[in-house]
């Protein structure tokens, strides 16, 4: 399994290794901006919770949504990395954590982290949208 280190959207775990009690932490799934995008949409179309906190990196080449701890452990989508948190959790920070990076749907904003398997069915209509406008060209 690939994972992502860049645009890591979480604050470091607290120093006993563990998010603090309440706190869910998170895992980080990365996708190409033109697929993660139609999938924000897609998302946004459907059900009223069902897109959490979304980074978008400075260079505009990749989203990054964010999903519950543990998610890394079965991520399995093509063309996409999960960032691993060892089960440990990682806290939301507001602020972007990268220098140029930005929130295209901050903390606060969407509460929730996204649903693994929702994304996952997101982001194949994604990709299959994508494959049938490119193959139209």
């Amino acid at each position: 399994m690939e994972t992502s280190q860049s645009n890591e959207p979480c604050t470091p775990p607290s120093s006993a290794g563990a998010a603090p009690p309440g706190d869910p932490g998170c895992d980080l799934v990365t996708v190409p901006s033109r697929q993660g995008l139609e999938a924000v949409d897609i998302l946004r179309r459907g059900a009223a919770e069902a897109v959490g906190p979304v980074l978008h990196d400075g260079g505009c080449d990749t989203l990054g949504f964010l999903v519950p701890a543990g998610t890394a452990a079965g991520w399995d989508v093509p063309g996409s990395t999960c960032t691993e948190t060892d089960g440990r959790g990682l806290r939301l920070d507001p602020a972007p954590p990268v220098e140029g990076s930005h929130w295209l749907l901050p903390p606060g904003d969407a509460d929730l982290a996204t649903d693994p398997a929702v994304l996952r069915r997101a982001l194949g209509e994604a990709a299959r949208m994508i494959e049938a406008a490119d193959s139209c060209r």
